[in-house]
């Protein structure tokens, strides 16, 4: 006897595998075809053409892949493999190509959620039929980005047809922002990067991307078989006679017997577990956040190190920033500019540090007091190192005084401790406090003025300021993250014994 929808579910499964034999297929003769062109010429003549119109080209494509819904008809991807591949015939910089990009498609996340919270609802509900998104349908929606909505925008940046709708529909249901940008940041950071670095790496041999894209066809195709078996599998286990049906099969063999008994054992623990790195949960989304700083500031240190190391000259940047800080000139901004980056100097940061450390021992907030001691050590150590690594010469014509090479500034990184200050208290010593989000702007705010104070005197450029900035918070935030997590397995730890100890008591009674 055929269960209702079974033909229904046959006749889906086999157009998905012909889907995946005609796009292997198309790959395959694509291949072929590839191979009786000059394609290292044709990408030269490409890169010559474009130039510097790259960056906008991908600019205007990143940002309108969600924030205009053009990845619906033009998959962003293709234009960032060209940027790549523009940028590896060296008509382009590799580093500038990527941020732009990252920036540009993480500000085309925001702008569809933003629209998506403006419309709201009542739009969604009221023209949705007409896309196949009835009432029923969206309030599943609404509670599964409650549950899931950040791996939904995490992992929907690399679906065409998820990534143009998922920021707008987060929006919509009434995700947060803030729960929202941290998986944004990510997703479209890594997304960005991948498919440019791609690009870059196969135009250095653009023959060989042609000769294995009958190979990439086989892997596709693949993907899609594995892809449709576990969504079978998941939709199975979904109903609870066919998990006790699983459950019962793998008790009778052997070969699986011992996971059924393993599970069971620390079923306290996994479950504790996952409601903590559920993007929903507390610990998924503020270990979400740090990587996302982490995730920043690791790309700006590189990228200007590697620049620097380069060409130890001032960047375009820096130049533009030197101008506009001689135009600025006063002599009370001057008088103003000291004050402010005399609190970025170690003489100032150090005994901080050493003050709020005594404060954390007392307490004994012991997670917290090893993030700064341990943080800030990274940071110190990071200065120097990269200070005599680089060793790139200070500006000429500073206000103040200085000594040792220009590159990164020590007084922006360590400014940072006012962040991680700030931060701190609200969301850890004080959560919930009133006027915590000033408290977190003023943090951000004496970072922010002690590291274009050096830009403003003088003794430092631009591209120095924003690599201490990045090695300060990079370094925060990974020792934040480990703590994070070494608190989360000790409480996982911890629940697994109580709920053994409950369980010894039931038995005892």
């Amino acid at each position: 006897m055929k269960l209702p929808g079974e033909d229904g579910g046959r006749r889906k499964r086999l157009l998905i595998a012909l889907a995946a034999l005609l796009v292997a297929g198309g790959y395959y003769l694509l291949s072929r075809e590839l191979g009786s062109l000059d394609l290292q010429n044709l990408l030269e003549d490409v890169s010559n053409t474009l130039g510097a119109w790259t960056y906008l080209l991908v600019a205007v494509f990143a940002f309108a892949e969600t924030g205009a819904f053009v990845g619906l008809v033009v998959p962003g991807e293709t234009v960032m493999l060209l940027g790549g591949a523009v940028a590896g015939q060296g008509a382009i910089d590799i580093y500038l190509l990527i941020a732009v990009a990252w920036f540009s498609a993480w500000l085309g996340d925001t702008t569809s959620f933003f629209i998506g919270r403006r419309l709201g609802r009542e739009f969604v509900l009221r023209n949705g039929p007409r896309f196949g998104i009835g009432h029923e349908r969206f309030e599943r929606v609404e509670d599964y980005f409650g549950r899931h909505g950040g791996k939904t925008i995490f992992i929907g940046r690399f679906i065409s047809l998820v990534r143009a709708f998922a920021p707008f529909i987060a929006g919509s249901s009434g995700m947060r922002y803030r729960a929202f940008v941290p998986y944004s940041i990510l997703g479209t950071g890594l997304w960005a990067s991948a498919h440019i670095l791609i690009g870059y790496f196969f135009s250095r041999s653009i023959e060989s991307a042609a000769k294995y894209a009958g190979r990439g066809a086989f892997l596709l195709a693949s993907a899609i078989v594995v892809v449709v078996a576990v969504v079978f599998v998941v939709r199975r286990l979904r109903v609870e006679a066919n998990r006790r049906a699983a459950i019962a099969w793998m008790e009778r063999h052997a070969a699986t017997r011992w996971l059924v008994l393993l599970a069971r054992y620390f079923r306290p623990q996994l479950r504790f577990l996952w409601e903590r790195v559920t993007p929903g949960g507390t610990f998924g989304l503020e270990f979400t956040s740090l990587m996302a700083v982490l995730a920043v500031s690791a790309f700006v240190l590189i990228a200007y190190t590697v620049i620097v190391s380069g060409e130890p000259g001032p960047t375009p940047g820096d130049e533009t920033a030197a101008e506009i800080a001689e135009h600025l000139r006063a002599a009370w901004l001057v008088d103003f500019a000291k004050v402010f980056t005399y609190l970025g100097s170690f003489l100032v940061v150090g005994p901080l540090v050493a003050l709020a450390a005594a404060l954390l021992a007392v307490r004994r907030r012991w997670a917290e007091l090893w993030v700064l001691l341990a943080g800030a050590t990274i940071v110190f150590l990071g200065v120097h190192g990269l200070k005599v690594a680089v060793d790139r010469p200070r500006p000429v014509g500073g206000l103040v005084g200085t000594s040792s090479s220009s590159f990164p500034s020590a007084h922006a990184a360590y400014s940072t401790f006012y962040v991680w200050l700030a931060v701190t208290i609200v969301m850890r010593l004080r959560p919930g406090m009133a006027r915590g989000a000033a408290v977190v702007a003023t943090g951000i705010a004496l970072t922010a003025l002690v590291g274009l104070s050096r830009v403003y005197l003088g003794v430092h450029y631009l591209s120095d300021v924003s690599a201490g900035w990045a090695l300060g918070l990079g370094a925060f935030s990974l020792c934040a993250a480990v703590a994070l997590v070494v608190t989360t397995i000790g409480s996982v730890r911890q629940n697994g014994r109580d709920a053994v100890a409950a369980g010894a008591a039931e038995d005892r009674e």
